[in-house]
């Protein structure tokens, strides 16, 4: 995506001593509504107005403090609104933030977004300091496997190639031979069982992306018992009830849910393919089966769309607010750390990814081809 202009209408982190730090009387007056009208016409639809005077000073504030520190702020699609769209600089998805934390010219970088996600902009920009404002911000898919584990797997399978999603930790994607994402999990398996030599693809740590891959290609599948907590309590129920309540939606869901999902939904696609689908179809009605904010995001590129609502929360993205992004920028707080030997292996994964050409559109799934065995490694 490209860059937003603000200016016209396995890790470390230490806290530090801020005792001595004055407090900042950050208010809503006439200079920051001045300085922070054109955003709120962007957020409109999906900001209140009486909540709009609680987020301005923070937003105007820290739009100058990145530009004092020489700061950049990646925003991953799960943000809400207000830190997507007024003070993220770049943002996407998963693979998009892989690509852009590797080209970025500025000293600081600002991950809003989950720890793995400050890890890979680290591993791709070793020399620039990252930060990520909250060290709880973790994520439920990349807890479920650790490199030891995927050392483990690999000697156990030496002839398979093992693909790891790039929801997971730095030393998960050291032992990996590459990364993928949601956009390019059929892409990238493909090309592992071709440079391997192999019919077989142990890809992690997520199942139901696994299953929902395997239903997608030739190649044999294996996997492990992983989930991400967001996307695995959606139900084909869930979909049937949605489409009684409200006649003629639009069901789109992303490949991380249950299969008997994605057969349920109209289309399954990674973010960036959910948003593009809506972009490009304009349907009267839609629903997003994913994090909740996404639909918000989506939903401001494309007013004239009705977004019907349900959801569910990723509570570790929603750790990351414009309060402690501000914090992170004042204090320069918290500074992620990889170990330079585990940076250095996963950064070979995450290249090889980055290496193969990118897709013309982002992946979707074919939801009616029946769904085939995966084994659990």
């Amino acid at each position: 995506m490209d860059r937003m202009d603000w200016t016209s209408p396995n890790w470390k982190c230490e806290p530090g001593h801020l005792a001595d730090e004055p407090e900042d009387q950050l208010i809503f007056d006439d200079a920051v509504k001045a300085e922070t009208d054109h955003l709120y016409a962007r957020v409109k639809d999906v900001i209140l107005p009486d909540e709009w005077p609680a987020f301005a000073p923070l937003i105007a504030a820290i739009n100058r403090l990145k530009k004092e520190k020489g700061a950049i702020i990646l925003a991953h699609n799960y943000m809400t609104p207000e830190i997507f769209n007024c003070v993220g600089d770049l943002s996407g998805d998963s693979l998009a933030l892989a690509r852009m934390a590797a080209d970025v010219q500025e000293d600081i970088i600002v991950q809003a977004g989950v720890h793995f996600m400050a890890e890979t902009a680290k591993i791709m920009s070793p020399h620039k300091t990252v930060l990520i404002p909250d060290m709880r911000a973790g994520c439920s898919l990349a807890e479920s496997i650790s490199g030891g584990d995927v050392a483990s797997i690999k000697a156990k399978y030496p002839d398979y190639p093992i693909v790891t999603y790039v929801n997971t930790s730095a030393a998960v994607k050291a032992e990996a031979d590459v990364c993928c994402t949601s956009s390019n999990a059929v892409q990238v398996t493909e090309w592992a069982a071709k440079e391997w030599g192999t019919d077989t693809v142990i890809l992690m740590p997520d199942e139901f992306l696994a299953r929902n891959v395997a239903a997608n290609t030739d190649i044999r599948i294996l996997t492990w018992k992983g989930s991400c907590e967001v996307h695995e309590r959606f139900t084909a129920d869930d979909v049937e009830a949605l489409r009684e309540g409200h006649p003629g939606v639009v069901v789109l869901t992303h490949p991380e849910s249950p299969v008997d999902v994605v057969r349920a939904a109209d289309f399954a696609g990674s973010t960036a393919a959910m948003a593009k689908y809506v972009k490009d179809n304009k349907p009267e009605k839609v629903v997003l089966l994913t994090e909740c904010s996404m639909s918000d995001n989506v939903a401001v590129e494309n007013p004239g769309v009705n977004f019907v609502r349900p959801c569910n929360l990723c509570p570790h993205m929603k750790r990351i607010t414009l309060q402690n992004i501000y914090d992170s920028l004042r204090y320069g707080r918290f500074e992620v750390e990889v170990d330079d030997d585990v940076a250095a292996r996963a950064r070979i994964s995450i290249q090889r990814m980055l290496d193969l050409p990118k897709p013309a559109t982002p992946a979707q799934f074919d939801r009616d081809r029946a769904p085939v065995a995966v084994d659990l490694v």
